[in-house]
């Protein structure tokens, strides 16, 4: 699952009813942040997003509007005791220009790591994100990202039997690893099938269409594009200063083929944008104004439709073998409470998350570790255990 929110939709300036274009992206616990204009701060506390697990910035140019709130949002996670580093990505110039925004936040608990893009294309592959950055076209050096998560093949266990591989290695071998047991080689190929659709977002402001941006978002499942001008007339000011207006957005997401578009980076003159929607959507019938604030979650397509109960049940069993092959015993576990739990609806099913808590007992050290679990009501309104990841763990939180 990720967790997507549009945290702003103005353009050049913030508005009193909305706040500059910005993204979040949640994943397993880690958050990425695109864009970081004046106000994001704020935008970010209207939507609950917290500051703290922010691990990746993406940057896509240096105009104000897009990066003069870095500082404060700098600030506001060191004042959240944050030491883990920072990496942020955006065009070649990146350092110097961040060094110059730190002027007035020089002293900060955690490292910045800072990543130039200098290529047309560069990939990069952390906790779990598989970022794509791509130039586009604006009157300054400009990038779009795409962010996709990627998904293995499926788990054989008639391939794991028939190839006589211990059960203990089941584990590794579905995460993706390669393991060495008893003078052999085992790989995930030998016990996974092909790799099913992951989920991928594309997130592109300031630029005319190009074709690279089409390349770049095909198959998205969500592709966020600028719509800085909604009147046909003002083609020639999109042109002028390399923006897009809705329709050339729209013909973009139709020739990517994704599933749905956000518009965003509106103009500051811009009102009643809703009335220019019926002619967008006649190029491109899932297209939606974004807003601030509008989030979604998008999941494995597997996931929302079904899950194998047997595919489950795999999965515990594996883990379950590594952890007594590891001398690992549970000592205690906790579930969150009801109002905890967060609902939603995905093509007519309700899903559940649920957060679990284990202590983990390994010799005379404890360690706790935390899980979410996903789940579906069926016909007969019992619930369905879909799937569960590691959102967090805390190592030797105890000795005895």
């Amino acid at each position: 699952m990720l967790d997507v929110c549009l945290l702003g939709t103005a353009g050049m300036m913030p508005l009193p009813n909305r706040w500059l274009t910005a993204l979040s992206l949640k994943y397993n616990g880690s958050n990425i942040l695109i864009d970081c204009g004046e106000g994001t701060q704020i935008a970010m506390k209207e939507a609950g997003i917290n500051f703290k697990p922010i691990d990746i910035l993406c940057i896509t140019h240096f105009h104000a509007d897009h990066i003069s709130g870095l500082p404060g949002l700098l600030l506001t996670m060191g004042n959240a005791e944050r030491t883990e580093p920072l990496t942020i990505i955006g065009p070649k110039g990146l350092t110097r220009v961040v060094t110059a925004l730190r002027t007035i936040a020089p002293e900060l608990p955690f490292e910045i790591k800072c990543i130039e893009l200098n290529e047309q294309d560069e990939y990069f592959e952390m906790n779990g994100y598989h970022i794509h950055a791509f130039r586009v076209k604006h009157a300054v050096l400009c990038y779009g990202y795409s962010v996709e998560i990627k998904r293995s093949g499926r788990f054989s266990v008639e391939r794991a039997k028939e190839k006589e591989i211990p059960m203990r290695l089941w584990n590794p071998l579905q995460k993706g690893n390669t393991v060495e047991f008893e003078g052999r080689v085992y790989t995930p190929d030998m016990v996974l099938g092909p790799a099913r659709k992951g989920i991928k977002v594309t997130y592109c402001t300031d630029s005319r269409p190009l074709e690279h941006i089409v390349e770049a978002a095909e198959g998205s499942d969500l592709f966020i594009c600028e719509g800085m001008y909604a009147e046909k007339e003002k083609i020639v000011k999109a042109k002028q200063y390399k923006h897009m207006t809705f329709y050339e957005a729209a013909d973009m997401a139709k020739r990517a083929g994704v599933k749905e578009m956000w518009l965003t980076h509106f103009s500051p003159s811009l009102v009643r944008a809703e009335d220019y929607m019926p002619q967008v959507r006649d190029i491109f019938a899932n297209a939606y104004l974004g807003k601030d604030a509008k989030s979604v979650e998008l999941m494995f397509d597997e996931l929302a439709a079904n899950n194998p109960k047997d595919t489950y049940k795999q999965s515990v069993t594996a883990d379950a073998q590594s952890y007594k092959d590891q001398g690992v015993t549970l000592a205690q576990t906790g579930v969150c409470d009801s109002n905890d739990v967060k609902y939603v609806t995905d093509n007519g099913s309700k899903i559940a998350y649920v957060k679990a808590s284990y202590f983990m007992k390994e010799g005379s050290s404890y360690s706790k570790t935390y899980q979410e679990y996903v789940l579906r009501q069926d016909k007969e309104g019992c619930w369905r255990i879909l799937t569960f990841y590691k959102i967090a763990a805390d190592s030797d939180t105890e000795t005895e």
